[in-house]
């Protein structure tokens, strides 16, 4: 998935503000998961919800005002009752990279109670 760095992504000196990073893993995994025929929304409807339980991450260089970025998401691991993505950041013109990173989310139902993962959605990562 390709992010371009807006004004509003920076601190005072032109760099992207680390937290922002968090949003880009966020839409990296919803893009991953539609990619795969999967709403985060329609999942809530459902019962299912994915609250990150866990987060490392590394920053290696800067993103600057206009960079373009390129965002990959993949899926390190499935459980029972969890998922765990890792992320990179790469500025495409020149392929450095950014940032890496490791979000563990948790399956939860109502009163956010763990909750096995949908059948479905292990069978389509696996795939």
């Amino acid at each position: 998935m390709e992010i371009r760095v807006y004004y509003e992504d920076t601190d005072a000196g032109g760099v992207v503000y680390h937290s922002n990073y968090l949003k880009y893993f966020e839409r990296g995994r919803t893009e991953y998961l539609r990619d795969r025929g999967f709403s985060v929304g329609e999942m809530a409807r459902r019962g299912f919800v994915f609250p990150v339980v866990h987060l490392e991450i590394d920053y290696r260089a800067p993103a600057l005002h206009d960079d373009l970025l390129r965002v990959e998401t993949t899926v390190l691991e499935i459980k029972k009752s969890s998922l765990t993505f890792a992320h990179q950041v790469l500025r495409i013109s020149d392929e450095r990279l950014l940032v890496t990173g490791i979000v563990k989310l948790a399956c939860v139902g109502p009163g956010m109670k763990p909750k096995r993962l949908p059948e479905e959605i292990i069978q389509v990562i696996k795939e």
